[in-house]
């Protein structure tokens, strides 16, 4: 199973004048993980699908709000 969320861990400078973000995230549409389409893909009813903005639900990737940055004094 594949995730749509990937995470990384980024260069952080010890003269960087701003507080360092240790983890960054972003993601990852799922078209990535299917090769071909298949035959006979279910698919939404019309209206779903004009909601949704694709007729398909393998390849409907909500968009959800970023995770909240938890402030750590170190």
């Amino acid at each position: 199973m594949h995730t749509l969320r990937k995470y990384y861990h980024p260069y952080i400078s010890p003269f960087d004048p701003c507080p360092p973000i240790k983890v960054k995230g972003y993601e990852t549409p799922p078209n990535l993980y299917m090769g071909f389409q298949p035959p006979s893909l279910p698919q939404f009813e019309p209206k779903k699908a004009l909601a949704y903005g694709t007729l398909w639900p393998a390849l409907y990737s909500p968009y959800p709000s970023p995770p909240v940055r938890k402030e750590v004094n170190e």
